[in-house]
């Protein structure tokens, strides 16, 4: 039975963590994680180790050694890892390993991507692109004590002051901690490209990078979706560069009457009529005219339409078209995402420090997150290639 310290065990996880160990994908990882191993006592094995990774986050374990206690207690996790149960020592070398040996992981989630991209035709159509805070395991008080001196040493150095969001029953304001940038499908709501930075870093200078990781991993997004923080020129042209339509909330400021260039006319506000990408111009029309094309007799302006050039205050999708309303919804597939995997796959809270532990930390929790997606698509669609 259990002890209080470990974490409740869930019916069906332990044969889930062994058929991800059997995918290609992390079979491959595996393999070339046995291969850097040449010299010295023979260990549990990459299989074994990596596999204890996944217990941590489809179990939301915070620790490695309540995960190692998991284990020891466990006996289908331990037929999963190979009839074994690594240290808890194991597992903290096996994660410093992993963090030398960055381009084997990258290569890994490189492979996840391409074959849930088969199997998931619309992973990565449309996108969407949001931070969320990751507070530190540490204190980050400047002084000692309130009017006290001021504290030299921090335990996590890497964290930094930041801002965020209110949410729920939780006031905004400043937190100490990392922020998690991460793009995400907005259609299946899987991660697609991510970066962690310390909390102060603003979010709007990570948008465009966070594009072409998706790019790189051969994703060819149509529209990106992101809030009103990301509301700027460059963005916006940075999108259109990338053939990439932006769908981004726009800053009102409230010295300002307008915030288009939609002509106006005695008949009121022009309708939307159309638009050419590859002109980048956007068809403007007298309401009246709009009417009159409906069998409506109207007199109309002339002339009746213009044609206006796309820019961050008049998007080639217009923010008052359905469309735009129907895309810019799908940016809380990023929200559901971050809490997803704050609360199922243990990204939060934080029980490590650095910001390459940190990151790491989240790398093994997406991975879990990809992985049992790439396993369920495959096991939906085995019943149909019968």
């Amino acid at each position: 039975m259990a002890s209080q310290n470990v974490a409740l065990r869930r019916d069906g996880l332990a044969e889930s963590v062994a058929t991800f160990l059997d995918s290609p994908e992390l079979r491959d990882l595996i393999a070339e994680l046995d291969g850097l191993q040449w010299t010295g006592r023979k260990g549990y094995g990459a299989r074994a180790l990596l596999g204890a990774c996944l217990v941590k986050s489809v179990y939301a374990i915070p620790t490695w050694s309540r995960t190692a206690a998991l284990i020891a207690e466990h006996a289908a996790l331990q037929v999963a890892l190979g009839d074994t149960h690594p240290s808890v020592y194991a597992m903290y070398r096996f994660a410093t390993k992993l963090r030398e040996n960055r381009p084997a992981l990258d290569a890994c989630f490189t492979a996840l991507a391409a074959s849930l991209r088969r199997e998931l035709p619309e992973y990565g159509v449309d996108v969407a692109i949001d931070s969320s805070d990751l507070p530190a395991y540490a204190n980050g008080q400047r002084f000692l004590t309130k009017n006290g001196p001021e504290r030299e040493r921090y335990s996590d150095p890497d964290a930094s002051w930041g801002h965020r969001s209110a949410v729920s029953t939780r006031k905004g304001g400043g937190f100490y901690g990392y922020k998690l940038h991460g793009a995400v499908c907005a259609v299946t709501g899987l991660p697609l490209a991510w970066k962690v930075e310390t909390a102060r870093n603003a979010d709007a200078p990570l948008a465009l990078p966070l594009l072409d990781a998706t790019l790189a991993l051969g994703f060819r997004p149509e529209t990106c979706a992101m809030d009103k923080g990301y509301d700027s020129g460059p963005i916006h042209d940075g999108c259109e560069e990338r053939d990439c339509r932006p769908i981004v909330a726009q800053i009102k400021h409230a010295k300002s009457r307008t915030h288009d260039d939609v002509p106006t006319c005695k008949h009121g506000r022009w309708v939307f009529a159309g638009a050419d990408f590859k002109r980048n111009q956007t068809k403007w029309r007298c309401p009246e005219a709009a009417a009159a094309s409906k069998g409506q007799l109207k007199i109309a302006c002339s002339p009746a339409s213009a044609w206006i050039k796309a820019d961050r205050r008049n998007p080639l999708i217009p923010r008052s078209t359905k469309r735009f309303g129907d895309l810019y919804r799908g940016r809380s597939a990023v929200e559901r995402e971050f809490g997803r995997l704050k609360h199922e796959y243990g990204l939060a809270p934080l029980r490590v420090r650095g910001i390459e532990k940190v990151a790491l930390h989240a790398d093994l929790c997406i991975l879990a997150r990809l992985a049992q997606a790439l396993a369920r698509a495959r096991a939906r669609a085995v019943p149909l290639a019968a």
